[in-house]
């Protein structure tokens, strides 16, 4: 067997090199989808409102997401992305908003409204206990009477 050339050589190391950088480019790229969905899941469409950017379809939606896109490009952290947009949008943008002084209504909104249906029910079925039977329309008794 004769060996193969120099020059032959070098260009199957040249094409093995490139072929690698391929391959990080796309594990790079695929690790850079797989953060900016993560982080879009985690901010709320401005427009929607009950949906993340991910989910929504929204033109202002997928400005964020390009936003995001071109900040994890430019190599910024995660932590430094939320941190921009809650800045620029407030708190409001953060699909689970932190707990604070301002926001503990949003939070405990629900449970006292509960609280507040459960209070009234109980309420109303002791008053409607305390009072006699003749205050209560009689059920009618003959198929005939039926409305």
């Amino acid at each position: 067997m004769r060996p193969l050339p120099a020059c032959l050589l070098a260009c199957l190391m040249l094409l093995s090199l490139g072929a690698m950088s391929c391959a990080r480019a796309e594990a790079s790229t695929a690790e850079l989808d797989r953060r900016a969905q993560a982080l879009a899941q985690q901010l709320r469409c401005l427009v929607c409102q009950n949906q993340t950017i991910a989910d929504s379809h929204a033109p202002l939606a997928m400005d964020l997401k390009a936003q995001l896109r071109e900040q994890l490009q430019a190599g910024r952290r995660d932590e430094e992305i939320i941190h921009y947009m809650t800045e620029r949008y407030g708190d409001f943008v953060l699909y689970k908003p932190p707990l604070q002084a301002n926001t503990w209504l949003l939070w405990a909104g629900p449970a006292l409204l509960m609280a507040a249906a459960l209070a009234g029910l109980v309420l109303n079925l002791r008053r409607r206990a305390r009072q006699p039977d003749e205050a209560f329309e009689a059920a009618p008794e003959e198929e005939g009477d039926i409305r």
